[in-house]
């Protein structure tokens, strides 16, 4: 036990002292969009296993309920969406990022909203999308539900930010492959 906790104490300060031997080589290769990937990934690397699940859960029974295979979380997915929801923390505003992934996207007035809340609005959705025409009712959305049932759609990740201002919560899940193609069915 003496020489593993000797080790590592010196690991940990051989890793402080060359941390901190070079932080101008850090700062002169950092750009913004590569301080928001390793931002994203710390955050990522410190998300508890039960903040995954909080994503997951309300995703995985609204699909049960349709017999639909669990959606898996990807990591990729996950840091993708916290690298968008960093960009868009200064705003707060909805818009999408146009990748090649689906993408929900929720904001909240204040903080206190959770994965859950998200889940449970696009949900809602439900009631507006008509599975006989395939299409939604006339000025509603029902894409972010479709989304979320689509049968091909088989990865999940997600990010929550705080707005700077004001204070607000940003929720944005990605999927992996896209749903709602244009002429196809979610299930």
């Amino acid at each position: 036990m003496e020489i593993t906790t000797l080790l590592s104490r010196c690991l940990f300060g051989t890793l402080f002292l060359l941390s901190s031997s070079f932080p101008s080589l850090y700062f002169s290769l950092s750009t913004p969009e590569l301080s928001s990937q390793l931002l994203s990934r710390r955050l990522l690397k410190s998300a508890p296993r039960n903040t995954i699940q909080q994503y997951l859960t309300p995703h995985n029974t609204i699909r049960a309920k349709l017999g639909l295979p669990p959606l898996q979380w990807s990591k990729k997915l996950a840091n993708y969406a916290s690298w968008w929801a960093h960009q868009r923390q200064g705003d707060c505003a909805l818009i999408h990022s146009n990748s090649n992934y689906g993408e929900n996207l929720f904001w909240g007035s204040g903080k206190d909203w959770k994965p859950a809340d998200a889940v449970e609005a696009w949900a809602a959705e439900r009631s507006y999308y008509n599975p006989e025409t395939n299409s939604c009712t006339q000025n509603r959305d029902c894409l972010h539900y479709t989304q979320i049932i689509w049968r091909q759609s088989s990865k999940v990740g997600c990010a929550k930010v705080l707005c700077r201002s004001p204070l607000d919560t940003l929720i944005i899940c990605n999927y992996d492959p896209h749903g709602n193609v244009i002429g196809q069915r979610p299930l």
